[in-house]
């Protein structure tokens, strides 16, 4: 069942606070999110090409546990490595041919360690622990059945909206930016662990940004400093020039206490706080449009790791963003747009139980204007699904 129905709510960008979270590259609930979904795409990959189908996995289990390093200034050395703990199921076995999940997961790991992450070496860095079992019969069974379209393995409600408002582009942006390849050549001190929170207060944006130094760039408290001044001052100058606020406050690395040497700026060795500070979890980050946005509607699913075929925690919570951006970018006289999928387990992944649209209209615009394209759009996204799945099993979108 399609319901459009009228978003009774106001537009987040008529609230006068809105609050905005991003956890970027190196934070460790990026990491485990990333990882899982990195052995996913890859295990993906691997049961096409032995069985030319996708078979029961589900990788939404992960902690990255933190280890133990020393960064004084001007250098640093691993203690304890930090440790990789890969769960839930996956099928090891099927048609007589067994496959090697375990290499293939470490493998998966590590590449994706490597690309992202500069200073961290996958190999020496990093231990790995494998928790990963056979599925349950049932929902192992839901891969044997024969349509090609599978039946929902849970029972889930997701949500997803468009457009982005001017703090979530912020936000966004700014963390991306900082994590860019031009960026950290510019910048090689700067390490990957960024948190970005963003406040705005009226037409007033203030963000409080978390970014390590890395240990052997910075020589004493007075370098560290000196950097840290021109890294605000870039950041400041990336907002001015990339959102239309018009006054932007900055706050970086606020722990900081000049006279306390080490124990008052935020150094790093390896560029994550997972090193010796914090560890990570699966689902504790971005939602799938990579953003923790407390203003609006939020979904409790964990899309990272899951089978892109038939657990809808994953399939739902993507869809409903690019739906809702579909009907927003197609349909005249919406100002933002809410979409909620409802699934029920078994019952196949095209044909949900509820899918409700939810918009919020411009000025002079009736419900009866735009339901129909709207609810076209749905029928249009949900009928091309095996497609989007396959994108999906591809690494085609991210989800954190």
């Amino acid at each position: 069942m399609i319901v459009v129905e009228p978003f009774k709510g106001k537009s987040v960008t008529d609230q006068r606070v809105e609050i905005v979270e991003r956890k970027g590259t190196g934070h460790p609930d990026f990491i485990c999110d990333s990882v899982m979904e990195a052995i996913s795409v890859a295990l993906s990959r691997a049961y096409k090409e032995a069985f030319g189908t996708i078979l029961h996995h589900n990788i939404d289990k992960g902690l990255l546990a933190a280890g133990r390093a020393d960064h004084p200034f001007g250098g640093g050395r691993v203690i304890k490595p930090m440790e990789l703990i890969i769960g839930d199921r996956a099928t090891f076995s099927a048609m007589g041919r067994k496959i090697p999940v375990g290499e293939i997961a470490v493998d998966a790991a590590k590449g994706w360690l490597r690309k992202h992450l500069r200073f961290i070496d996958p190999e020496k860095h990093v231990k790995y622990r494998l928790v990963l079992a056979p599925g349950s019969e049932e929902l192992t069974d839901i891969f044997a059945r024969s349509p090609a379209i599978k039946g929902a393995n849970d029972t889930s409600a997701l949500i997803g909206y468009y457009p982005l408002s001017s703090t979530e582009e912020a936000v966004l942006g700014l963390e991306r930016y900082l994590n860019s390849l031009s960026f950290k050549k510019k910048y090689p001190e700067t390490g990957e662990d960024i948190k970005v929170m963003g406040l705005r207060t009226g037409k007033e944006l203030e963000v409080t940004v978390a970014m390590p130094l890395i240990s052997p760039f910075i020589h004493s408290e007075d370098d560290y400093f000196e950097k840290k001044e021109l890294l605000q001052r870039e950041i400041e100058e990336f907002l001015r020039a990339n959102s239309g606020f018009g006054r932007i406050g900055v706050h970086l690395n606020a722990l900081d206490e000049r006279g306390r040497g080490g124990g008052g700026v935020y150094l790093s060795l390896l560029g994550t706080s997972a090193e010796d500070a914090d560890s990570g979890q699966v689902g504790r980050g971005n939602r799938v449009n990579g953003l923790i946005s407390v203003n609006r509607p939020m979904g409790t699913e964990a899309a990272a790791g899951k089978n892109p075929v038939s657990h809808v925690g994953k399939i739902y919570n993507i869809l409903a963003h690019k739906t809702a951006e579909k009907i927003y970018k197609n349909v005249e006289g919406i100002r933002e747009v809410y979409v909620l999928l409802l699934s029920r387990i078994g019952t196949p992944v095209d044909a949900p139980p509820m899918a409700s649209v939810q918009v919020l209209l411009e000025k002079g615009c009736r419900l009866a204007d735009v339901s129909g394209a709207s609810a076209m759009i749905v029928e249009r996204e949900l009928a091309d699904i095996s497609s989007f799945c396959d994108r999906l099993a591809k690494g085609a979108y991210p989800v954190c």
